[in-house]
């Protein structure tokens, strides 16, 4: 749990947010960069949207030889899109947003195995958007969670080619229009090759 005020202000009222949230999870943080932490969120969240193309766990995604390059090239183009916002992103649970925007290779390989050792260890090795396309059959918020990304990114003149195939292969397989499965993962897969 991270709060902060929009500006990185440190306001009273942000102060008792966060000392009343302390008596429910201690590791909760009070951040000056609370838009950092969000947008390290979407570029750890795109893996974790990504993930749910396959039935593969998480850590598995991740660890798959034949996954790194879409990993690198999908966290990258969401994280040109904080970087154009001017955002320093910040990493948790492994994920090292810094690596990627300077496409560090060996700092990468460190974050992807750190991020596969964390979900391993996770009580929950597939991600919320897997169950809701696999168990409930469902809509999920992909799209939802995408669109200030995908705006952002057309503020600046960027494109999101990678984070639009996502989209769209969520929303057939949300459809029923295509199963889950690794032949959905090579989908995105050759789109980030391109890109």
């Amino acid at each position: 749990m991270v709060v902060g005020e929009l500006d990185g202000a440190r306001t009273p009222r942000l102060e008792a947010l966060h000392a009343l949230l302390r008596e429910f999870d201690e590791d909760a943080v009070l951040s000056g960069n609370v838009f950092g932490y969000l947008w390290g969120k979407a570029g750890y969240g795109a893996i974790l949207k990504a993930s749910a193309l396959t039935n593969d766990t998480i850590a598995d995604f991740i660890a798959a030889p034949e996954r790194q390059l879409l990993i690198r090239r999908l966290v990258q183009e969401i994280l040109a899109v904080a970087a154009a916002e001017g955002v320093d992103p910040l990493g948790f649970d492994g994920f090292d947003p810094i690596a990627f925007l300077r496409r560090d290779d060996a700092a990468i390989a460190a974050c992807m195995q750190r991020m596969e050792t964390f979900n391993r260890g996770s009580a929950k090795p597939r991600s919320g958007i897997w169950r809701d396309l696999a168990i409930r059959k469902r809509q999920t918020d992909v799209a939802a969670q995408l669109a200030p990304v995908r705006a952002a990114a057309r503020r600046h003149g960027l494109a999101t080619p990678i984070a639009d195939a996502l989209v769209r292969l969520i929303g057939e397989i949300e459809r029923g229009e295509r199963a889950i499965g690794p032949e959905a993962a090579d989908a995105l897969a050759r789109v980030a090759a391109q890109h």
